[in-house]
């Protein structure tokens, strides 16, 4: 057969056929007598195989190597067309994810969507810097959804950049607070300690408070940990517990120590908070630093109950216990 009949066979254009033919890819059976080119079955046959491995995505020089080196092992090959296009996938998908806040970011003219591309290009940047700058820039009216930067402040683990995209964050109220509540059923623990880092410093909302409030209750005691001051500031008393076993656990004891105090302005809850410092401080097995700590939480709760379990404490076997309690009971006299 010629040209024209293999290219509508095979359905490669007869201009491809010779291009192939160029590279050495496919040559004619034979040629007629006006020097025609002349196909045969086993050149269809090979036009399929040709087609076939295009279609996966080879180069035609890839395509030259597994069709005619005779040590050729596809295993290799197969693996490396598997990574380019898991990359390729990935490539399009953040190309799409950042059309989409594009879009919905509702662009009045080309002005914000270049603005809108600048940031979300910063926030993706392998600099740290130019990630910090970004965050700190998006504040200052770029037209961006917020869950970019939550999804930001998730995956980010350089601590500058971190804070500064919590930062941004809660300047921009609490859009961004159903994705970072999804950060906390994250199997990773580094994603759900950010998303609560992040979500402890979103502005005092009855929303932010809620899932902060879930937070205690999460089996992962760093989520527990770090929404329990957050709580304290915002005067929820069911923080207490956890606030008390940081004290203990000397795990941002200064914070713990402080939320309490902010709880401890409500007279009652003052009474209520000096009975479960005491209780601790009876346990024996609380060790002797932490029995000092306790001791030291005690000074920022008013109330008679403190100031007896003070008097009480300047009386303890534990002498540095003993003087950090009588040193509290001299500043209370004082005041």
């Amino acid at each position: 057969m010629l040209i024209g009949e293999m290219a509508r066979r095979s359905g490669v254009s007869a201009r491809m056929l010779r291009h192939y033919e160029s590279l050495g890819l496919l040559r004619p059976t034979g040629r007629t007598e006006a020097g025609y080119r002349e196909y045969a079955g086993e050149d269809i046959r090979r036009i399929f195989h040709i087609e076939s491995l295009r279609s996966l995505g080879l180069s035609l020089r890839e395509v030259a190597r597994a069709l005619d080196d005779p040590g050729f092992e596809p295993s290799a090959l197969v693996d490396d067309l598997i990574r380019r296009t898991r990359e390729r996938i990935a490539s399009e998908t953040e190309l799409l994810t950042r059309l989409s806040r594009i879009g919905a970011a509702g662009p009045a003219g080309w002005e914000d969507v270049l603005k809108t591309v600048a940031l979300l290009q910063g926030l993706g940047s392998e600099s740290a810097g130019k990630r910090q700058r970004a965050a700190l820039s998006s504040v200052e009216g770029v037209p961006v959804q917020v869950e970019a930067l939550a999804e930001a402040a998730l995956s980010e683990s350089d601590p500058n950049v971190a804070g500064a995209l919590r930062w941004a964050l809660a300047q921009s109220g609490d859009g961004g607070l159903a994705l970072l509540a999804e950060g906390l059923t994250s199997p990773v623990a580094e994603v759900r300690k950010r998303a609560v880092q992040a979500i402890a410093e979103m502005p005092n909302r009855e929303a932010t408070t809620a899932v902060l409030h879930d937070a205690l209750t999460h089996s992962d005691v760093v989520v527990r940990r770090s929404a329990a001051p957050a709580l304290g500031a915002r005067g929820v008393a069911d923080a207490v517990p956890t606030l008390i076993d940081m004290i203990v656990e000397e795990v941002n004891d200064v914070d713990a120590a402080d939320a309490l105090g902010v709880l401890a302005s409500d007279p009652e809850l003052a009474d209520e908070i000096a009975t479960m410092l005491v209780d601790c401080l009876g346990l024996g097995t609380v060790d002797a630093p932490a029995r000092g700590r306790l001791t030291q939480a005690l000074a920022d709760i008013p109330g008679g109950t403190a100031t007896r379990a003070l008097a009480d404490l300047s009386h303890d076997e534990d002498r540095a216990v003993a003087l950090t309690a009588t040193y509290i009971l001299t500043l209370r006299q004082a005041r």
